[in-house]
């Protein structure tokens, strides 16, 4: 095992504004690499490696991006494509190594195409949702001294709206002379590719759903190899016939692993939706082959609704081979019936914006339900009590990890509440196994102390999903001047459901029958739908009184 300090090499980068505003030294969390070609060589530009050597690896004609059309582009297209933009970005628009590049727009080839030729052109990538609005697009473009931008055609209103002194907007796929595309169509083929750092910054990406200020997470070249080189590798296994698809954008970096790294780097495609809620995937395993799946908990568990259903015997699920959840809390009570109806192990799985991706995980016989899993190879996991120092087995603790890519925060004093004696503190209780599977509890601040006992909210979602008509369940707790906090239960009903007292002394009946009284909700609010992100992680903390739905 190598442990590693954080020691720079020369930068590529003529703007240096990233590697300026990492933590100091001090802060770093320990970096392991082991094995040790993690490390990767001194200089590496990634999109070359998951591009150019991809192609050259399995040949340009292989298709890498898959349209709802029908059409595809190949290895080879997609190299021109990104090459012209490249040059677009460099002759054209004046980036030079360093700059912040801003992405925007829902998930296209084109987007995917305008990262590469960020990265390939030396420039740090800044892929936001197309669904933030004006203010939190401000507010990024402060923390990153984002100085240009590339966003679709229709995304463009809001970033003029957030009026960002001195930012340069350049949109693609419009009619306009300047449109980035059709500048493109008359540069060179080919572009010589910065030979940037391994080191150097290749993404900021934000945290998002928080209550604060959101966090700029830094991510070097190495790194976005690294997640597919560490979870892809070992864990998914994907193989180059696989055809990816998923729900998160690729402003997500669930997304951007599932949906770009990890096929690219094995050699396979991605069908790209802009819709991709649990219909639009059903559609595309059945309609388009699609053999891996990502999305969140909440979509495997209407697809499930969906699937029990009368259009349920339409859809064919025979080529599925995968199927990745991540993003919040996977119940067993999801894995276990989407196992029974498709014979797939669900592959849970925890990771962090901090950390690029998923960082503990299990997959086939090596999954169960109701844990998310082992150390993926490459990381290293433990469980913690509040001064660093590891619980026993069994006992519920802080979560902390370290591997090949930890947390660098762009200039915010969290850094040192995110990073703690060399390892990353995740923010989630967790408690490991005797066995070494790591079992979670619930996000650190989420636990409720009712009259002196923690109460987990997960647990008691998870009892509320067992319930037949049940299709969302958020549990918080709520101030109470007698027990500290009570517990407080958000549902969304079954269609045709009675939102009635009578359903409220059901479910407090089925979840008394199932956990011990104390922690039976014993407030019952009723909802359409439960507050979540554009990435749809639930925000518990709207849900607490003053705070938001039902406050």
């Amino acid at each position: 095992m190598e442990l590693t300090p954080a020691v720079l090499t020369p930068s590529a980068h003529r703007d240096t504004f990233s590697r300026d505003h990492l933590p100091p030294a001090g802060q770093w969390p320990e970096l392991v690499f082991d094995p040790p070609a993690l490390r990767g060589p001194d200089r590496l530009n990634c999109a070359v490696e998951l591009l150019d050597r991809t192609a050259e690896r399995f040949g340009a004609d292989r298709p890498v991006f898959r349209l709802p059309s029908g059409d595809s582009w190949s290895y080879g297209q997609l190299r021109d494509r990104v090459d012209r933009i490249a040059h677009v970005l460099t002759s054209d628009l004046g980036v030079v190594p360093g700059n912040r590049v801003l992405l925007r727009g829902p998930t296209t080839p084109w987007l995917a195409a305008c990262w590469f030729a960020v990265l390939k052109a030396g420039g740090v990538a800044v892929t936001v949702l197309a669904q933030q609005r004006a203010g939190e697009l401000a507010t990024m473009c402060e923390i990153a001294r984002v100085g240009h931008a590339l966003c679709d055609i229709r995304s463009v209103d809001d970033l003029i709206k957030a009026e960002v002194p001195g930012l340069r907007v350049a949109a693609y796929g419009g009619d306009a002379p300047d449109d980035v595309l059709r500048l493109a169509e008359g540069k060179p083929e080919r572009y010589e590719a910065v030979e940037t750092a391994a080191d150097d910054v290749a993404l900021i990406a934000f945290t998002s759903g928080t209550t604060g200020r959101p966090k700029g997470c830094t991510h070097f070249h190495r790194d976005v190899l690294s997640a597919a080189d560490t979870f892809s590798r070992h864990v998914l296994r994907p193989e180059p016939d696989d055809v990816f698809a998923g729900s998160p954008p690729l402003g997500f970096t669930f997304g951007l692993g599932g949906l770009v790294i990890f096929p690219m780097r094995a050699g396979a495609s991605a069908l790209l939706l802009e819709q991709a809620g649990p219909r639009q995937l059903l559609a595309a395993v059945t309609e388009r082959g699609v053999s891996v799946l990502f999305t969140a908990p909440t979509a495997y568990r209407v697809m499930l609704n969906e699937l029990a259903g009368p259009d349920g015997a339409g859809y064919d699920l025979s080529g599925l081979r995968r199927c990745v959840s991540a993003g919040e809390n996977l119940p067993a009570a999801t894995w276990q019936d989407w196992y029974d109806r498709t014979g797939l192990r669900v592959i849970n799985g925890i990771g962090a914006t901090e950390l690029l991706h998923i960082f503990i995980s299990a997959a086939d016989d090596a999954a169960r339900p109701g844990v998310t899993g082992l150390p993926v190879p490459g990381w290293q996991a433990r469980v913690v009590d509040g001064s660093g120092d590891p619980v026993p087995d069994g006992e519920p603790g802080l979560l902390a990890v370290r591997g090949p890519i930890g947390c660098r925060y762009l200039s915010d004093p969290r850094q040192t509440g995110y990073v703690q004696d060399g390892w990353n503190l995740t923010g989630d209780t967790y408690v490991r196994e005797p066995d070494g599977y790591f079992r979670y509890v619930a996000r650190a601040d989420d636990m409720i102390i009712s009259a002196g006992y923690n109460i987990a909210g997960p647990q008691v979602e998870e009892a509320l999903l067992a319930h037949p008509d049940v299709t969302e369940a958020a549990v918080v707790g709520h101030p109470d001047e007698l027990r500290g906090q009570l517990v407080a239960a958000y549902v969304v009903l079954r269609d045709g459901v009675p939102a009635d007292d009578g359903t409220r002394e059901e479910l407090r009946a089925f979840v008394t029958g199932r956990l011990v009284p104390y922690k039976c909700p014993r407030v019952f609010a009723f909802l359409d739908a439960l507050p979540r992100t554009p990435t749809g992680k639930l925000q518990r903390f709207r849900l607490r009184p003053g705070s938001g739905p039902g406050g």
